[in-house]
């Protein structure tokens, strides 16, 4: 069995797991149901016979077959409503839970090279035709084989003959639903296809949303958006042109069949072929419960096929890219003594190389400042240490380990990073500093005042919410806030790129003051402006250029041998 294979089992699983209770009970109610149908049947039957003297029972004694029939109707949509429900609400849930989880295991360089409107896609769209196909389908299937077995039980005991003649004229359903039925996974799998690509569009119109206008592209993005809302129109309607016409169709052949047994049995009823009144009506009645079966399961199973594709879709999404072997990754790791860079090199996909042969040790509990030219590989060294990029040549080493036989995680109890694009998800400001996790209240407000955040925290609170984005925070503050839950895991290495470049002059000083009173911290900072005190301040300044290590050492030695550092140094301050 493959992974993909393997990963879509899992997926499928949890549908039932601990659900299957739920799904036991809503079985037994479409069980009931059938029962509850079929003794309509024999009701109706009874009563006709009953009126033209046919019949022994008595009409109290039918009176009250009726009121319990009533009782078994309401108890069965009571079940249905309960437990049926139950089922479809927790399998849903757990099935997008598990996909989550299993989604957020994945290593960032392998989502990275991922759509995320795929992924909101099949979360959704996917999920909710799961949903609607396959999982509220269940019990429907159990009652409508359970009452074809039991119509077809009754009508042979009923008249052998006439149940000769009515499946001669089911076969007419069959032959419609098998040649419609297949038509409709396709359909729903293109349709998926085209929401996907729909829902990309959108997520990139909203995000970039300031580009849009600022570029006066609105025509040029609504006639992409009318596009794609056009073809996933249409999509749609294919898909629900093939549901109707299978339905449509089937319906017809029922509708046929069950005429022609009414005919053939009214036929025998007035030759006095041994069928009654009631005999016609209980074959009417129970043609209903055969053809209905016959034109309604092989769109249940057409619906199954599709949403197994669905969930094969996910399953893939969920195996490509993922990292083979992580579970055989060390848990051990330390930066106690250096991290080592030893010929490194690595290359975007189909480009030519943004770090060259580069060969480098950062020793711990010192700072660095990165600094070099744009396109020089300063962000990329920044990557390379978080495992980012793991297809580089040469070794990288944490205390003598290489990086590539880290497992991911122990690799992120070492490292933080401060990025210069912040995250700030729509929560309160102190979810965002702690992500959820819980510190001691004295280390978030250590962290919050180190970063420069304890104004906004007095002025607004801890609860204020960030809005989506972080819209309701100037740039300023969502860099401190990074700064601060960077602060707050106290990691033994800090990795900084440009994280300073929103804060004002006066706020960026304390910042950097506060990092470097971290004496214990690795510190491994891209600079793209060069502040002198900063430079001071660092003990090793690294230049790159071209992707690879061109001098180093402090800011006194650098300017002294007047070289690029000092020219780099001297252009960023008279640009200033």
């Amino acid at each position: 069995m493959s992974r993909k294979q393997r990963k879509a089992k899992q997926l499928h699983a949890q549908f039932f797991r601990k659900n299957k209770g739920n799904l036991t009970v809503a079985i037994f109610v479409a069980l009931l149901s059938v029962a509850a149908n079929l003794i309509l049947s024999w009701l109706l039957k009874a009563m006709m016979d009953t009126v033209e003297g046919n019949a022994p029972y008595p009409v109290l004694f039918l009176l009250g077959i009726g009121i319990l029939l009533c009782g078994i109707v309401i108890l069965c949509g009571f079940g249905e409503y309960v437990f049926k429900t139950r089922f479809i609400a927790k399998a849903t849930k757990q099935y997008r839970e598990y996909a989550f989880s299993r989604l957020l295991k994945k290593r960032i360089q392998s989502f990275s090279k991922e759509n995320t409107s795929t992924y909101i896609s099949v979360l959704s769209n996917d999920l909710n035709a799961i949903n609607t196909q396959y999982l509220s389908k269940i019990p429907d299937l159990i009652f409508q084989v359970g009452v074809f077995i039991g119509a077809l039980g009754m009508m042979l005991w009923y008249s052998p003959l006439l149940t000769a003649v009515g499946i001669g004229f089911s076969l007419l359903p069959v032959v419609a639903s098998l040649a419609l039925g297949n038509r409709l996974a396709p359909a729903e799998k293109a349709l998926s296809e085209r929401n996907e690509r729909y829902t990309g569009v959108l997520k990139d119109a909203l995000s970039g949303f300031s580009v849009i206008k600022s570029f006066k592209a609105e025509e040029a993005i609504g006639r992409l958006f009318h596009q794609h809302n056009e073809t996933l129109t249409a999509a749609a309607q294919k898909r629900d042109k093939t549901a109707v016409a299978v339905s449509s169709v089937a319906n017809l052949a029922g509708l046929v069949a069950q005429l022609g047994v009414f005919f053939v049995a009214a036929v025998l009823a007035a030759k006095n072929m041994g069928v009654t009144s009631g005999t016609v009506v209980i074959f009417v009645q129970l043609m209903n419960f055969v053809i209905g079966p016959i034109a309604t399961l092989p769109t249940i199973f057409s619906g199954r096929k599709a949403s197994m594709a669905l969930i094969d879709k996910l399953a893939t999404l969920l195996t490509e890219n993922a990292e083979e072997g992580e579970e055989r990754r060390g848990k051990e790791v330390t930066a106690k003594r250096e991290i080592r860079l030893n010929g490194v090199t690595y290359a975007y996909p189909g480009d030519k190389p943004v770090i060259k042969d580069l060969s480098l040790t950062f020793s711990c509990g010192k700072s660095y400042a990165v600094v070099g030219a744009s396109g020089s590989g300063k962000s990329t060294l920044l990557n390379l240490l978080t495992s980012s990029y793991p297809d580089y040549s040469g070794e990288i080493l944490f205390d003598g380990k290489e990086l590539k036989s880290i497992d991911t995680d122990a690799l992120y109890n070492l490292i933080s990073v401060i990025q210069q694009n912040v995250f700030i998800f729509n929560g309160s400001v102190y979810d965002n500093i702690t992500m959820f996790s819980p510190f001691d209240e004295e280390k978030v407000n250590l962290a919050v005042e180190r970063s420069g955040l304890k104004r906004l925290v007095e002025e607004k609170g801890y609860g204020y919410l960030c809005g989506e984005g972080g819209c309701a925070l100037s740039g300023g503050e969502k860099q401190r806030i990074a700064i601060a839950r960077s602060l707050l895991r106290d990691t033994p290495v800090l990795l900084v790129d440009e994280a300073t470049s929103a804060l004002d002059k006066n706020t960026e000083n304390e910042v950097n003051q506060a990092l470097f009173s971290l004496k214990e911290l690795t510190k491994i900072m891209v600079r793209h402006t060069l502040s002198e005190k900063f430079l001071r301040s660092c003990d090793e300044i690294v230049v790159l250029k071209e992707g690879g290590v061109y001098e180093k050492g402090d800011f006194e030695e650098l300017m002294a041998k007047k070289d690029y550092f000092y020219s780099l140094y001297t252009v960023s301050r008279t640009s200033e």
